[in-house]
């Protein structure tokens, strides 16, 4: 997942017309928010009909970039690992899916043991093997497959040379398989998180002998309690339907309520969310994946008991950002950088963010739940407001005691995050403390390249950060971990923090094994880094979303912040 939200498919949301729902649904918060799902008793039987803006492209389990094995391919591929399907906190754990546990590592996290669970088979009612696990892997390092999120290229051993088994027949000698049930993995650095990574559909069975390379999306052959039927046009309508050979005993976290699954993809987001609103006919028993509520939706929602009832609220492990470039005068001088974060008036950016409802105010640069390792600190305390009456102090402090003018990249995209209604209510604010901001708004495929290129990242702009897995290593340490600067492709270290001192407590923390652990560490290490005023965390989204009327057993975690599909009933 990596720096993309689930929200970014209702970037057009703030002008339709309608409203409701979001990258975690509605309702009372539990833990770190999520709803307490659709009443009634959920049965078996009947279409879920899934509408969505974006098509499941790439319906591959060696080319897919997921959190937690992904929404709509977890229907189809089981892996090592999987998230746990639970509202709020509890569904930020790991857990076992096709592996008997979490995995046995050696001493020091380097290696990595699972072993397979009895009575586990394909759609055809052939057996999973080990090494099916490890040819799937092997796959994903195939240039023409490729897609997937890219640690266990940097992880295994011989993974940064490998080319995959089109290229290499001999396999990655780092994943051995020494019988059927069990796969051992030899990682070249201690990573205590390996269980996290083993929820990625890389880590989804697939037998030699059934491969197709590039046309494998067309039909993968099923580990999970749906099969593929038809997949048009590269993933714009997708049905599934049962694995007959699927057994809920060796899976408790798929309840497979539906018989049938049909995707539909292609479809403007106000057609979308009208579609779920209106619930007439097969639309009662619809939900979307990918397509959230905007301000102006939500507007018109609030005044509907029946229809807010139908809205689901999450929260996904998210932070919306100011990134200082301290290459650029005058973002090398701290207290200018400083000045900004007192300056900055957070009750403004989030009404522009949508308001309360869609947006709570950040301090941290870790989201705000425990899975991260959350540890509350507000190094520059400004209130609701802003102060900038200290940020003038910083100012004069810096050299600059009759203010500065500064400019603003942002982003023209409407997402309400790195857009210009967030740049607008920023340029406002520092207006207040002496600071003249200009805005320089660009076309969105434009601003992702120069604020992720060493030559042209900007002083001064907008950016927003999303994890892997709800855990701070991979939301801290791409940003802030030395060794990670990528000088001649996309960087993500925008404040090019290379201290010595951060970069082995990442190390260290990386050997643990306890994650309640390593959670607290990545809270501390936050704190730290904060002080530097690198970066100014401005708010956490909250996502909305609409699901049909017929629609039962909604789970939203704080995982993936949005409706899992596996665990809805239409009956």
């Amino acid at each position: 997942m990596r720096h993309l939200s689930p929200r970014t498919a209702s970037v057009a949301a703030a002008s339709l017309a309608l409203a409701v729902g979001a990258a975690a649904c509605a309702g009372p918060k539990d833990g770190g928010g999520a709803t307490s799902g659709a009443a009634g008793k959920p049965h078996k039987g009947g279409t879920l009909n899934i509408l969505n803006s974006q098509p499941q492209t790439d319906f591959d389990p060696a080319r897919e970039y997921t959190s937690g094995g992904g929404n709509v391919p977890s229907l189809v591929f089981r892996t090592l690992t999987t998230r746990h399907r639970a509202n709020g906190a509890a569904g930020a754990k790991v857990v076992p899916d096709l592996a008997t546990d979490l995995g046995t590592p050696n001493k020091d996290a380097t290696v990595w043991t699972y072993t397979l669970k009895d009575g586990l088979k394909y759609e055809d009612g052939t057996p999973i093997t080990s090494a099916d696990i490890k040819y799937g892997v092997e796959r994903s390092f195939a240039a023409e497959l490729s897609g997937g999120a890219p640690y266990l290229r940097d992880w295994l051993i011989g993974g940064d040379r490998y080319q995959g088994p089109y290229k290499d027949k001999k396999g990655l000698a780092s994943i051995e398989t020494p019988d059927a049930k069990t796969i051992v993995f030899h990682l070249n650095k201690p990573e205590g998180e390996f269980p996290y990574l083993a929820t990625q559909t890389q880590t989804t069975p697939v037998p030699k002998a059934k491969d197709t390379g590039t046309k494998y999306e067309e039909h993968p052959l099923s580990s999970g309690p749906y099969k593929v039927v038809k997949n048009e046009n590269d993933g714009e309508r997708i049905t599934l339907a049962r694995n007959p050979y699927w057994s809920a005993k060796t899976d408790p976290e798929r309840k497979a309520y539906p018989d049938r699954i049909d995707v539909r993809s292609g479809l403007d987001s106000s057609v979308i969310n009208q579609r779920l609103s209106s619930s007439q006919g097969a639309d009662a028993a619809a939900v979307t994946t990918d397509t959230n509520l905007g301000p102006a939706e939500l507007a018109k929602v609030t005044g509907d008991r029946k229809l807010a009832a139908r809205v689901g609220t999450g929260h996904f492990g998210y932070t919306n950002y100011i990134a200082f470039n301290p290459k650029v005068k005058p973002f090398d001088n701290p207290k200018v950088r400083q000045a900004i974060s007192y300056a900055v008036d957070r009750s403004s950016v989030v009404n522009a963010a949508g308001g309360s409802a869609l947006a709570e105010p950040a301090t941290t640069f870790l989201p705000n739940q425990k899975s991260f390792g959350y540890t509350p600190y507000d190094h520059f305390p400004a209130g609701k407001t802003g102060d900038p009456a200290k940020a003038k102090q910083l100012l004069k402090e810096a050299g600059y005691p009759k203010g500065l003018t500064v400019t603003l990249t942002h982003s023209n995209a409407k997402d309400f995050e790195t857009s210009p209604e967030i740049a607008t209510a920023l340029q406002d604010a520092l207006k207040t403390a002496g600071i003249t901001v200009k805005l320089k708004g660009l076309e969105d495929n434009d601003y992702k390249d120069k604020i992720k290129s060493v030559a042209t990242e900007p002083g001064f702009f907008l950016a927003h950060w999303g994890a892997d897995w709800p855990s701070g290593g991979p939301f801290l340490a791409p940003i802030f971990d030395g060794r990670q600067i990528v000088k001649d492709g996309a960087n993500f270290n925008t404040g090019f923090l290379n201290d010595s001192s951060v970069n082995k407590e990442i190390d260290a923390i990386n050997k643990l094994t306890d994650l309640n652990a390593a959670a607290q560490r990545w809270g501390a290490l936050d704190k730290k880094i904060g002080a530097q005023a690198l970066t100014v965390p401005l708010f956490h989204p909250v996502y909305k979303r609409l699901y049909g009327a017929d629609i039962k057993n909604v789970v939203i975690s704080d995982w993936t912040g949005v409706l899992a599909v596996s665990q809805v009933a239409v009956k």
